[in-house]
Parts: C-alpha cells; sequence; structure tokens
C-alpha cells in the first residue's frame, strides 16, 4: 500500500466542496436544520485515531514498557487511517460547501447557525484527516542500518 498523498485528499475536498455548493445553492430552503453532532463525533473519532497511532507508533519502535505489535493489526490499522483520510476529505469538502453558500446569507439568523456548525464540522473534518496521515505514518516500519544508503 503506498501513503496518502495530500494533494489528493485537497483535489477531493476541493472537488466536494464546490459539488455541494452547487447543490446547496438550488435545494438550500428545502433541506432540513444541519444537526451540531458531527463536530464532537468527528472530533472523538480524531481523538481515537491520534492516540493510536501514538501508541503504535511506540510499540513499532519496540519503547521500553510497550508490548510488540501484530503486523496484521499494523496492516488494519494502515487501512482505518487511509479510509479515514479520504472520508474526512470528502466530508470536510460538503461542510465546506455548505458554509461556502451560507456565508453569503449571515445576516439571517438560521444560516448564521448552520455556518458555524459547518465551520465546525469541516474543521473536525480537518483534524480527522490530520489524525488519519499521522496514524498512516506511524504504522510504517523504520528503516534498520541494513536499509540506510550510504553516504
Amino acid at each position: 500500500m503506498k501513503p496518502t498523498h495530500p494533494g489528493r485528499l485537497v483535489g477531493i475536498l476541493v472537488i466536494v466542496a464546490l459539488l455541494s455548493w452547487a447543490l446547496v445553492r438550488q435545494f438550500y430552503s428545502e433541506l432540513p436544520l444541519m444537526p451540531w453532532t458531527a463536530i464532537p463525533t468527528v472530533l472523538l473519532v480524531a481523538i481515537g485515531e491520534g492516540y493510536s497511532a501514538w501508541a503504535t507508533k511506540a510499540r513499532i519502535a519496540r519503547k521500553p514498557g510497550t508490548k510488540p505489535v501484530e503486523p496484521l493489526a499494523v496492516a488494519r490499522l494502515a487501512a482505518l487511517a487511509k479510509a479515514s483520510a479520504y472520508a474526512g476529505a470528502a466530508f470536510g469538502g460538503l461542510f465546506a460547501g455548505f458554509a461556502l453558500y451560507t456565508v453569503q446569507i449571515l445576516d439571517r439568523e438560521t444560516p448564521r447557525e448552520e455556518f458555524f456548525i459547518a465551520m465546525g464540522s469541516f474543521v473536525s473534518c480537518v483534524a480527522l484527516i490530520c489524525a488519519a496521515l499521522y496514524l498512516e505514518y506511524a504504522c510504517r516500519i523504520p528503516k534498520g542500518p541494513e536499509d540506510q544508503k550510504p553516504k
């Protein structure tokens, strides 16, 4: 499995943001109110992935007081990280598109609330992407002395 390229994540985020902005512009009056519950949910997932990355990195490095990690568990964590990064980019784009539309009508109360909810959700998705990339980085096997190139 190859490492996730941040450029692809940014591309997905921008494309989804533009598509969701176009759809929200057409159907805003028909949409239900945006729930605020995405913010703490995504933040909890990001915190969990960040902690898993920290613990996994220590276990792979065989720091004192840690148990060795199973190779299959590392592969599963790497797959989770990759999936979370792409999902965070897609949902982040969705919330960014919603925020792009509602920023234009901040003079009304309901769109103002939805703008702040959308921006909070977007920031949560960015935190998830960062945690996922850190988890993916933590799952890499450290290079040994025999793998180092002579200078």
